[in-house]
């Protein structure tokens, strides 16, 4: 997939809504519990009931991970049924990997080759050779944490370092990387003031923006802070959709959760 592609769609689907499958056993109908793969059965369901308002689905590979070989089963039966039945859909394994270079190109292997997501996660620490070998696959997308939502977000991104916040470093080291257009960007709807001064450095690339709903965060806010001129976000919201009932109904509630978030996001746009 390309930025133009996930562009149109977005347009197409008056949405820039991705619907985080994080998919906990302990939450999901207790009529699932019976099925041979509950996850992926949980999975399909919500997909079934929401594709045409969603532009993007993350799951979170800790979800799956957590639940042994069964988990990564469920992992790659979720994927495959996307991008069989619903090719246009924008999909990233949320698994903020980064390590050593070789490790790191084994990483992308795992999920662009083998799992065939669109985009991963990749955590940043570890600098330029930590995250090129991501890079390197043609019309794949790294996704870089670059201010997270979480309140730990503090003791490290915010910090000032030689007169600049550490976060901002990040991003403009990151654009003279090889193959940086095929960076996005981690931004967490809880820094909305943030936007404005993110905007500067990277004026249009993609920012996926967890936060919004359960988190607290507010999409009027990063919208009107983060929006750029090819819309340039996706909104994650995972929790306030997908366990909006725990009933027989979930995916009947999950749609109408994420109808709602796609109606203000046609109106935004």
């Amino acid at each position: 997939m390309t930025t133009q592609q996930l562009h149109q769609n977005i347009l197409d689907k008056k949405s820039f809504l991705c619907i985080g499958l994080d998919v906990d056993l302990n939450k999901i109908p207790q009529h699932l519990l019976a099925t041979e793969d509950p996850i992926f059965e949980f999975n399909k369901a919500i997909i079934d009931a929401t594709h045409d308002l969603a532009v993007a689905y993350k799951p979170n590979t800790a979800f799956y991970e957590a639940y042994g070989l069964k988990g990564w089963l469920s992992l790659e039966k979720t994927i495959n049924y996307i991008n069989q039945k619903h090719p246009e859909i924008f999909t990233i394994a949320d698994a903020k990997r980064g390590d050593i270079g070789n490790t790191s190109a084994m990483y992308a292997k795992a999920f662009f080759e083998d799992l065939n997501f669109d985009s991963v996660t990749v955590a940043p620490y570890m600098g330029k050779d930590s995250v090129e070998p991501f890079l390197a696959f043609k019309n794949k997308f790294t996704i870089m944490l670059a201010l997270t939502s979480n309140a730990g977000a503090f003791d490290f991104q915010t910090k000032t370092v030689e007169g600049e916040e550490l976060y901002k470093t990040v991003l403009k080291t990151s654009k003279d990387w090889e193959n940086s257009e095929n960076l996005m960007y981690v931004v967490g709807a809880t820094k909305a003031e943030y936007f404005t001064e993110i905007r500067k450095i990277v004026p249009n690339s993609f920012l996926l923006v967890p936060g919004v709903g359960a988190q607290g965060g507010n999409l009027q806010d990063v919208c009107k802070y983060g929006m750029s001129d090819n819309v340039g976000l996706l909104i994650n919201s995972s929790r306030g959709v997908i366990y909006a009932s725990n009933g027989e109904d979930f995916a009947e509630k999950a749609r109408e959760e994420a109808l709602k978030i796609q109606q203000e996001m046609a109106a935004i746009l």
